[in-house]
């Protein structure tokens, strides 16, 4: 599937990327998708890089070894930071800086400075062995 969104549509998508199955990429304007290495999208997510209202094609970014929980939603031109986890059913409106938890419909930081690895599992919450992958 990551050959799929590479090849044919353009997505820029890192290395060790997970996307579940159910997961929609927004195939209007492809090449607005960036998405970094060792990053997890599970099922249902929704990543937007168009608004056919407004009429506008932007770029929306996620960042390397960040969690997308089940059902979020990132909107377009919206740049999600490094080592971020964006919890299930939570509407990403406006940017996420790095190292952050956000959750909620707009979604808010609700935690800072946390640490995580590969594909977003938390390191900094007494677990800080790295996953063999």
């Amino acid at each position: 599937m990551l050959f799929w969104y590479r090849r044919v549509y353009g997505m820029d998508i890192g290395d060790h990327t997970r996307i579940s199955r159910g997961v929609r990429l927004d195939r209007t304007n492809p090449k607005g998708i960036h998405i970094g290495q060792y990053t997890a999208l599970t099922g249902g997510v929704s990543v937007l890089s168009h608004d056919f209202v407004m009429r506008e094609w932007k770029d929306t970014r996620i960042g390397s070894n960040c969690f997308v929980g089940f059902n979020a939603i990132i909107l377009p031109g919206v740049t999600v930071g490094d080592n971020c986890i964006v919890a299930g059913n939570s509407v990403v409106v406006k940017d996420v800086p790095s190292n952050c938890v956000v959750m909620g419909n707009p979604a808010r930081v609700v935690e800072q400075g946390i640490v995580t690895g590969p594909w977003g599992i938390r390191l900094d919450k007494g677990n800080d062995n790295p996953v063999a992958y």
